[in-house]
């Protein structure tokens, strides 16, 4: 690690202050991705800050996150897809994916000769993947791959790449939300699409940056009806690649953002040796504050800070979705918008917006018999 890295790791690491880290993953790419002006979330997702914990310790507690069933449900299905060297796994790749019967190896990367070390489990990751002569398995089980974010690399863990003989790798996520009479929860299979997104595009970066080497269609296997029995079904993420791409250049650099911020800037619980925060809540919700962010209804399904953070934003336009902000013209505060429509002077750079709302205060008045 060069002066200049380790002068950014210790900034960042004063800043999370003495909770234990928490790593980038593919829900929190997506989730970021989804809202890349929010320089609040960049930083701490940078920096490894539990955000749940410092939404609890502030007094704005959020119910995020998937409940302790889900978690053990999905874990006892994953682990059944994958008993006996993946055997159902290697089934449905078969009949889906058109894999050779004899082509039936699986390769288990979740450690290295015995070491958990992210760097030697991505380079053995990149090595099985990218050398003709070292392609050895039909499946990879957990591949360890690497995705720029903010200017700093995130490390990313696949439930697994199924690899087929024509050259394209697919992506295969399990997942154990079911589906039903071949319909699944929409909400669920939206997050699932822009979550493998996430993990192709992080794998193409692998090979080269190549599309070809990484199909398009993903593989989500999910338990079918009622019972534990699996069932592969494609999903084609075309569209999610393309706003995943713009949204992440849009992402600032973490060395600018943390540019931005003053330097005794931390978020630090002050946790005593039984991991209780004992730093004051006003305190701690004060240098929150000092780092901007970007609310918008859709954040209350992506990020534990949302509750905080649209308080902070009530009144604004913004409050009320990224699309009436837009039409507003950018207008920020919802008293500046019903000021000129009751017809206050605009500046130069809003007469147009101005005649717009004014002409809807009229209607409104005549439909309505009330004014604005």
């Amino acid at each position: 690690m060069n002066p200049a890295q380790a002068r950014l790791e210790a900034r960042l690491g004063r800043l999370r202050g003495r909770t234990p880290p928490r790593a980038h993953d593919a829900r929190t790419i997506s989730a970021l991705a989804a809202n890349p002006g929010c320089r609040r979330r960049a930083l701490m997702d940078a920096a490894g800050a539990d955000k749940q914990k410092l939404a609890d310790h502030t007094g704005y507690p959020a119910p995020f996150g998937q409940s302790q069933f889900a978690i053990t449900r999905g874990n006892a299905f994953e682990a059944q897809v994958k008993a006996g060297g993946a055997a159902q796994l290697l089934a449905l790749l078969r009949a889906h994916l058109g894999l050779d019967i004899a082509e039936a190896h699986y390769t288990d990367l979740n450690d290295v000769a015995g070491s958990e070390s992210m760097q030697l489990r991505h380079t053995r990751t990149r090595q099985l993947l990218s050398s003709p002569g070292e392609r050895r398995g039909t499946m990879y089980d957990h591949p360890l791959l690497r995705l720029g974010v903010g200017g700093r690399h995130a490390y990313l863990e696949p439930d697994l790449i199924a690899f087929q003989l024509n050259g394209a790798f697919h992506v295969v996520e399990v997942k154990s939300f079911a589906v039903i009479d071949g319909q699944a929860d929409a909400g669920k299979v939206a997050a699932a699409a822009i979550q493998s997104a996430v993990y192709v595009l992080a794998l193409r970066d692998l090979l080269g940056g190549d599309p070809g080497r990484v199909h398009h269609e993903t593989i989500l296997v999910c338990p079918e009806n009622f019972s534990n029995a699996p069932v592969a079904t494609s999903i084609d993420v075309r569209r999610q690649l393309t706003v995943l791409r713009r949204q992440l250049s849009r992402i600032a650099r973490v060395e600018d953002l943390l540019d931005a911020c003053g330097e005794q800037l931390t978020f630090d619980l002050d946790p005593d040796e039984n991991q209780v925060a004992r730093r004051p809540p006003a305190q701690l919700l004060a240098a929150i504050r000092e780092v901007p962010a970007n609310y918008a209804p859709e954040c209350l399904s992506t990020c534990e800070l949302c509750l905080l953070c649209r308080d902070e934003a009530r009144g604004t336009t913004g409050a009320l979705g990224r699309s009436v902000r837009e039409d507003l013209g950018g207008i920020e505060h919802v008293s500046t918008v019903l000021d000129l429509a009751r017809g206050a002077s605009p500046g130069p750079d809003r007469e147009e917006v101005a005649a717009q709302l004014r002409h809807a205060a009229r209607l409104r008045e005549q439909i309505l018999g009330q004014p604005v």
